[in-house]
């Protein structure tokens, strides 16, 4: 029997009791009872301890730390690092919010937030717990194989969680485009997803190099937090098949990726 957002269990940390009863409200209009609400991240980390949600909505600032130190920690711990992870927060500032993103969260909404942007993020969590195939037209998908290139480990970690919930469990990862250069000399992949910023060989750098090698036929899919309008209209025009912001879910992947895939 397929999941429907209604059997998802969540766990709510927010330290305003009014947003927490409002918050708590909006989750019961989209039919989710199993709901626990707390206010500290040292509480939300004793809870994870012995609990695992299928999603943590967090606002950004708790008396105690930050969203982004308990991210930290929740993805440096293996019984905790996969938990998905949505913010909703009035920050706006990019050294607050992109180490959000770079954890590999789900979603990242504004106070106050659009009803619809919060339902694609409750069915982006609920389609990370079943595994849903890509469909292809001329593919082995049993044989699939993605070279995912990030020098982030947890947002490497992420972006397989994603393509395993596509059915795609043939993952190799590299942490830069020079490393991944190196691997696409020795081994064959079916399709890359990389990062934009990256040291030794960003993910334009690395995709302006695939375009005039060998490898020009495989599809790139990109990934990254950039907002300069230059720049996005950079990579746009460096050869990759689409652009996505981090907090990338999995139906958009799953879309993308089957229709670079079949073209």
């Amino acid at each position: 029997m397929a999941l429907d957002i209604q059997d998802l269990t969540v766990l709510l940390i927010e330290p305003s009791s009014t947003q927490s009863k409002i918050l708590s409200q909006v989750l019961s209009d989209e039919g989710i009872s199993k709901l626990d609400c707390l206010a500290t991240g040292q509480e939300a980390l004793q809870y994870l301890d012995g609990c695992h949600p299928d999603l943590v909505i967090s606002a950004m600032y708790y008396s105690d730390m930050t969203a982004i130190d308990l991210l930290q920690k929740i993805r440096s711990t293996p019984h905790t690092e996969d938990i998905n992870f949505m913010l909703i927060s009035s920050e706006t500032s990019f050294d607050m919010i992109n180490p959000v993103k770079q954890a590999g969260v789900l979603a990242v909404l504004p106070k106050p937030f659009d009803r619809r942007d919060f339902r694609t993020a409750l069915i982006a969590a609920r389609d990370t717990l079943e595994v849903s195939d890509i469909q292809l037209e001329n593919l082995d998908l049993d044989s699939l194989r993605g070279l995912v290139v990030d020098d982030s480990k947890t947002a490497r970690k992420h972006i397989s969680k994603l393509l395993l919930a596509c059915g795609i469990d043939n993952i190799v990862e590299a942490e830069n485009g020079k490393q991944a250069i190196d691997i696409l000399q020795s081994e064959a992949v079916d399709f890359i997803i990389t990062d934009y910023n990256m040291p030794e060989m960003n993910g334009q750098e690395f995709a302006e190099y695939l375009q005039q090698s060998d490898f020009s036929y495989l599809p790139v899919l990109m990934v990254t937090s950039e907002a300069n309008d230059s720049r996005l209209s950079a990579i746009r025009q460096s050869g990759v098949c689409a652009l996505f912001d981090k907090t990338i879910d999995p139906a958009s992947l799953k879309s993308t990726l089957g229709g670079a895939l079949n073209q």
